[in-house]
């Protein structure tokens, strides 16, 4: 990906989310622009939604933003000047909800009991000198 598509999905990105928090109200549901992504020639754009909340509220939410894709689109091209403007089409991006299932699953193993040592006269006798290192047999 170029870098002028980079900045022009970031800047994107960043009015979108403003337009979105200024003019559009959501109860229930925590709603984030998490990327864009526009076609190289400037034609198409994914917007990835990220939402929070209650499964019916976040469902709602986005099929608000959905039904105002015109409005969104018409608002945000209006402050950004580029030659052709991409048509948007918002999806929901889970990434977050997976994100925090994982670090929920990590946390439970975390509190898992842990196995005993395999040899404990050996453990033993790591912990009570730590900074001799072991001894060799010389008949090896």
């Amino acid at each position: 990906m170029s870098q002028r598509l980079q900045k022009v999905n970031e800047l994107l990105r960043r009015e979108i989310s403003g337009a979105i928090a200024k003019d559009l109200e959501f109860s229930g549901a925590l709603v984030t622009v998490n990327s864009v992504e526009v076609t190289p020639d400037l034609r198409q754009g994914t917007v990835h939604i990220g939402l929070i909340g209650d499964p019916r509220a976040c469902r709602e939410a986005l099929e608000q933003i959905q039904r105002k894709r015109g409005y969104i689109q018409n608002k945000v091209a209006a402050r950004v000047v580029l030659r052709y403007f991409p048509k948007l089409t918002f999806t929901e991006d889970d990434s977050v909800e997976r994100g925090v299932e994982i670090l929920n699953l990590l946390d439970e193993v975390d509190q898992l009991p842990t196995a005993p040592p395999l040899d404990p006269e050996q453990d033993e006798a790591s912990e009570a000198n730590p900074e001799e290192p072991p001894l060799s047999d010389p008949s090896a």
